[in-house]
């Protein structure tokens, strides 16, 4: 029913910024909660940011990072200032249309996912 389609991804040095993209297509709502993940080998998919009207933002990245969408273009952002060696991940961008009073934070509570864009910082 929705693709999503990620860009923006690779290689930038510590302190420096990166903004990720996610197009979505098909059935898209604006009611729709949306998400940033991120993972690393050997760990558990992470929700760094998440939103519906309000926002959630993981404790490593809060102050950092910075999630929007904007509705007319059907797009999800994750603004990145300030990288950090340890953000270096495959970043996937979620979507999941059921109603929900509070923001979704784990993976099994999306149904929707983009392929994910890797970001690399250098150290």
């Amino acid at each position: 029913q929705v693709q999503l389609v990620e860009s923006g991804g690779g290689l930038v040095q510590t302190g420096g910024s990166l903004r990720l993209s996610c197009a979505a297509s098909g059935r898209t709502s604006n009611m729709f909660a949306m998400a940033w993940f991120r993972q690393v080998p050997g760990k558990e998919r992470e929700c760094v940011a998440a939103m519906i009207g309000n926002t959630f933002y993981a404790d490593s990245v809060r102050g950092r990072f910075t999630i929007s969408r904007d509705n007319a273009r059907n797009t999800l952002y994750l603004q990145m200032n300030s990288l950090k060696f340890e953000d270096t991940a495959v970043y996937y961008c979620a979507a999941d249309r059921r109603f929900r009073i509070a923001i979704p934070t784990t993976s099994t509570q999306y149904e929707y996912w983009g392929q994910g864009t890797q970001v690399t910082v250098s150290s």
